[in-house]
């Protein structure tokens, strides 16, 4: 099943999704620094990264929903999509609360000292982001979905215009 969403010949949402996970999970590598030197400055910065991943997040998943509207209904891909795009909007929330209260903790505009709740966020939005991570890696390895009809080694470069297929 082909994306609905390409820019250049290739999906844009597999495009865009490395970026907001990958920000995301520095982010609570940042924490984990935070945790062991106590340093306000990688608490700063977490805070930063945690924005950036969430605006990507919400960047990516317009493109997402896109492919996942093309799925054919009562197939495994339209179920495993659906717990793949909640979960993700689950991620960001989690991400997005972590956020908001290290904006609270001391009524400034950058905290530097991230509550136990807000960390726990953070490290649970991680968490529910390698399950969802995990499952669209099923949705595109396993089943399919995203990949040109015809697929193969040989196929000839996406710019050509030419379809995949022998």
């Amino acid at each position: 099943m082909e994306s609905r969403a390409k820019l250049l010949g290739h999906p844009i949402h597999p495009m865009l999704i490395p970026f907001p996970f990958g920000l995301l999970a520095t982010a609570v590598i940042f924490d984990v620094v935070y945790l062991a030197t106590h340093a306000p400055a990688i608490a700063t910065s977490a805070y930063w990264i945690i924005a950036a991943g969430i605006i990507g997040g919400l960047i990516a998943a317009p493109f997402g929903l896109v492919d996942w509207l093309a799925i054919p209904a009562r197939t495994r891909a339209k179920s495993i999509g659906l717990v793949h795009g909640l979960g993700n909007v689950g991620v960001l929330v989690l991400f997005a609360v972590s956020w908001w209260l290290r904006r609270q903790a001391w009524g400034a505009p950058v905290p530097h000292d991230p509550s136990h709740i807000a960390l726990a966020c953070s490290f649970a939005g991680f968490a529910a982001a390698c399950v969802t991570g995990w499952l669209g890696g099923e949705l595109v390895d396993r089943l399919g979905v995203g990949v040109d009809d015809g697929a193969h080694l040989n196929s000839p470069n996406s710019l050509t215009g030419r379809p995949a297929g022998r």
